[in-house]
């Protein structure tokens, strides 16, 4: 498949000095594109910057999810146009723990900071915002009533919460962007199994040797991986699709649509999460 000319386009992927972000950040300059790294340590992601391609061009900003400081100081200091942006960072299974904010660990990096970011950045955007969520997001639904599981925390019970909230606000962005009379469309995305660095930070020291074997066993690279992303943010999709793997159990072959779980398809809960991420993050929907 020839890959898109991106020349002329800008990039902001989050998380992009390692795994599936890196790989994606790889294809876009690749492709012409200019991409922003936007990193909790700038000095990792600039070492990591100089593996990419050309010819396309590429910068680092300090930007950390955990801290909305850190997330309104990065969107302050923006003031070009994005062609999309790219909501890849994310943390995994990890310990109990909270954010500089209070928010539980991994609701709040992978989907509140990105929350946030996204709404102060979409007077920007011009194209798409493109989140990459799991397959795990299979489960039950946000616990609205215990958001940070305070005294119910497992650490992928809270990673199955994170990337169902990914998907959730996928929706009803789209939903919003749509009654705004925007033309910028949001899609999600997973992976399938990827062999990351999000693997070996599991709070159960067992389970982070389990998952060292399935990384060499059954995983595919972290380039394989990336496809479905690069796919979400090229290819001419309908409004909130959800891009994956199209083989066997969404872990093998071409990107194409996935079915998401019937939890998030609930635009109930949908419209639900986005008010209190309103609340708790202070960031409201900015167009109007």
């Amino acid at each position: 498949m020839t890959s898109p000319d991106l020349t002329g386009t800008t990039y902001v992927v989050t998380g992009a000095n390692s795994g599936l972000g890196l790989e994606t950040a790889k294809k876009l300059t690749a492709a012409g594109g200019h991409v922003v790294l936007a990193v909790r340590d700038v000095a990792k992601g600039e070492a990591a910057a100089a593996a990419l391609p050309g010819p396309g061009t590429w910068e680092v900003r300090e930007l950390d999810l955990g801290d909305l400081a850190s997330v309104r100081a990065f969107a302050a200091g923006w003031d070009a146009p994005i062609t999309t942006l790219v909501n890849n960072a994310g943390i995994m299974m990890v310990a109990e723990g909270r954010t500089a904010d209070g928010f539980e660990l991994q609701l709040g990096t992978n989907h509140l900071g990105h929350f946030a970011l996204t709404n102060l950045l979409l007077p920007q955007i011009e194209d798409r915002v493109v989140s990459v969520s799991s397959d795990l997001h299979r489960g039950r639904q946000v616990d609205f009533d215990n958001l940070d599981l305070v005294g119910d925390y497992g650490p992928t019970r809270a990673y199955q919460q994170s990337k169902l909230a990914n998907l959730l606000f996928t929706t009803e962005l789209q939903r919003r962007l749509t009654a705004a009379g925007s033309s910028v469309v949001a899609h999600g995305c997973h992976p399938g199994y990827s062999a990351t660095n999000l693997q070996s930070h599991h709070a159960n020291p067992l389970m982070n040797k389990l998952m060292w074997v399935g990384n060499k066993v059954i995983a595919t690279s972290a380039e394989f991986g990336a496809r479905p992303t690069f796919h979400a943010i090229t290819a001419d999709l309908p409004p909130d699709s959800y891009i994956g793997p199209s083989g066997f159990r969404g872990l093998r072959g071409a990107p194409g649509p996935n079915q998401r779980s019937q939890q998030a398809q609930d635009a109930d809960a949908a419209r639900r999460l986005w008010t209190v991420s309103e609340e708790r993050t202070g960031v409201t929907w900015p167009l109007g």
